[in-house]
C-alpha cells in the first residue's frame, strides 16, 4: 500500500480506503448489498491486511446500521486505522433532525460515536449543504467538537465551490477548525468536479477523497454497450450516478478496456490508476461484496499509467471548455497557478479557442 498527506495536514491515508456503504441493507441501501457484522469482519480484515488505512461511513448509511457495523466489525483494529464519518442527512421526522445546525451536528457525531464503538471520529465531513443554517454556526459547531476530542479533523462533502470558499473564510475569520478535506464524486465518466472542486483543493490544502470512483460499478469493465449483468444494483434500481450520455460512457469503457488489456489489469485497476494522478488527490473511497473485489481494487496502486495512456483516457473523457475558463485559456495561461493548471492542464493541446 502507498500512502498520501491529507491536504495540509499531517495525516496520512492510504491511496485506497475501503467504503461501508454497503453495511447493513437498510432501506434502498438493500439495492446494494445486505452486509452482515461477519461478512463485514471479512472484508475489513482482508482490507487491513493489506495496508488500507482508511475507512469511510455516514450516519445516514442505512439508517445508522453502516456505522454499527463498522463498530463492531473493526473491534481492535480501531486503533490502527484512520475512521472517518458524515452528517447532515435526514435521521429522524423531527424538524432538528437533519441540517448543519449546532444542535444536530453535536447531537448527532455523540450518536455516531455511541453506534462505532469509538471515543473519536478521525475525520467528520458535512455530508451536504444547508442553506438554512448560518455558516458560522456550522463552523463553530465542528470547532467545538474538535476542541472536545470527540473529532480530530473536519472535512466537507459535495459542497459547491462557493460553499466551500464560505465556509474556509468563516473558519479563517473565527480562527476555528478548517476543512483539511473534501470528499466528491469524481471519475472518468464524470469530470465536473475539475472546474472549481480540483483547483480550490489545490489552492486551500484540501485533501480530496473521491468516493465511487468506479461509478458504481460502471467503469469495472462488468458493463459495456453490449453487456449489462443481472444481479447488479442497477438491475435492482439504482440511480446514481447520473449518466447523461451513454455513448460517452462507452466510449471511455472501451479506451480502459483497451489500456487494461494492453497492460494485463483491469478496466477498474486503469481507472483507479487514472484517478490518483490527478491533483489534491489524497484517496480512492472503494466498496465492494467480495475479498476478491477489494484485493483487486487495492492492487491499483502498483499500476502506473505511462503519460500516452493517460492522454487517450483525457481525450476521451475530458469535460467542454465552459465559460470563463476557455476565456482564460486565450488570454491568462502565461500567469496560471498551480491550482489553475488543475483544470487547464486537460487543454494544453487546444488552440486558441
Amino acid at each position: 500500500m502507498k500512502y498520501r498527506t491529507l491536504g495540509r495536514s499531517g495525516l496520512k491515508v492510504s491511496e485506497i480506503g475501503m467504503g461501508t456503504f454497503s453495511f447493513g441493507g437498510k432501506g434502498d441501501f438493500g439495492m446494494i448489498a445486505q452486509q452482515d457484522v461477519t461478512a463485514a469482519k471479512r472484508l475489513i480484515d482482508v482490507c487491513v491486511e493489506r495496508g488500507v488505512n482508511l475507512f469511510d461511513t455516514a450516519n445516514m448509511y442505512s439508517r445508522g446500521l453502516s456505522e454499527e457495523i463498522v463498530g463492531e466489525a473493526l473491534g481492535s483494529n480501531r486503533q490502527r486505522v484512520v475512521l472517518t464519518s458524515k452528517v447532515r442527512m435526514k435521521m429522524g421526522d423531527g424538524p432538528n433532525d437533519e441540517g448543519i445546525s449546532r444542535y444536530h451536528l453535536i447531537r448527532e457525531c455523540e450518536n455516531s460515536l455511541r453506534r462505532l464503538k469509538t471515543d473519536h471520529i478521525d475525520v467528520y465531513f458535512v455530508h451536504e449543504w444547508d442553506g438554512t443554517t448560518p455558516v458560522e454556526e456550522m463552523v463553530s459547531a465542528l470547532d467545538t467538537l474538535v476542541r472536545q476530542g470527540k473529532v480530530r479533523y473536519v472535512g466537507c462533502s459535495n459542497f459547491s465551490g462557493w460553499h466551500i470558499m464560505k465556509a474556509l473564510s468563516a473558519a479563517d475569520k473565527s480562527n476555528s477548525e478548517r476543512f483539511v478535506t473534501q470528499q466528491i464524486h469524481y471519475t472518468l465518466e464524470a469530470r465536473e468536479a475539475e472546474y472549481e472542486l480540483l483547483p480550490i483543493s489545490v489552492d486551500q490544502g484540501l485533501g480530496v477523497m473521491v468516493w465511487s470512483p468506479l461509478a458504481s460499478g460502471l467503469l469495472t469493465g462488468k458493463y459495456n454497450r453490449n453487456k449489462s449483468p443481472e444481479g447488479t444494483r442497477f438491475a435492482r434500481g439504482w440511480s446514481e450516478p447520473p449518466i447523461r450520455d451513454r455513448e460517452r460512457l462507452w466510449d471511455i469503457v472501451d479506451v480502459l478496456d483497451s489500456v487494461a488489456q494492453d497492460r494485463g489489469a483491469t478496466a477498474g485497476q486503469v481507472a483507479l490508476a487514472w484517478a490518483l494522478t490527478r491533483p489534491a488527490v489524497s484517496s480512492l473511497i472503494v466498496g465492494g461484496t467480495s475479498t476478491e473485489q477489494f484485493e483487486q481494487n487495492i492492487a491499483a496502486v502498483d499500476l502506473t499509467l505511462s503519460s500516452e495512456e493517460i492522454e487517450r483516457l483525457n481525450q476521451v473523457s475530458r469535460p467542454p471548455y465552459i465559460y470563463p475558463y476557455w476565456h482564460q485559456h486565450n488570454f491568462a495561461a502565461e500567469r496560471f497557478s498551480d491550482a489553475d493548471w488543475a483544470l487547464h492542464a486537460n487543454y494544453r493541446d487546444v488552440g486558441k479557442v
